[in-house]
């Protein structure tokens, strides 16, 4: 067990999917991966969203939760250099699902 507690995930195990998403386009993704960041500031939701999009395979999608506006603001204009596309930002009750798809 690593300190605090934390011990290293099992990260060669695959990950299942996430659930899926149906987009105001009517488009349906399956989520391959939910990035977590509520009660994250910048710049800790981009880097996570970084993080995620190096580690997805050609083709996933990645919802990346977020409450923070400046951090909603930010991810989108952030896929052209990781090579990635902004699919939707939606409203949630409490937070934003930014969907993001790796080239």
């Amino acid at each position: 067990m690593g300190l605090f507690g934390f011990g290293k995930k099992d990260e060669d195990a695959p990950a299942a999917p996430a659930g899926e998403v149906t987009l105001s386009d009517g488009s349906t993704y399956t989520v391959a991966k939910v990035v977590d960041c509520l009660g994250d500031s910048c710049p800790r939701p981009q880097l996570m969203t970084k993080k995620a999009i190096k580690d997805a395979a050609s083709g996933d999608v990645i919802e990346v939760k977020v409450d923070n506006p400046s951090s909603m603001e930010a991810i989108p204009p952030l896929m052209d250099e990781l090579d990635a596309a902004h699919l939707e930002t939606i409203k949630a009750d409490r937070c934003w699902e930014i969907y993001v798809q790796k080239d």
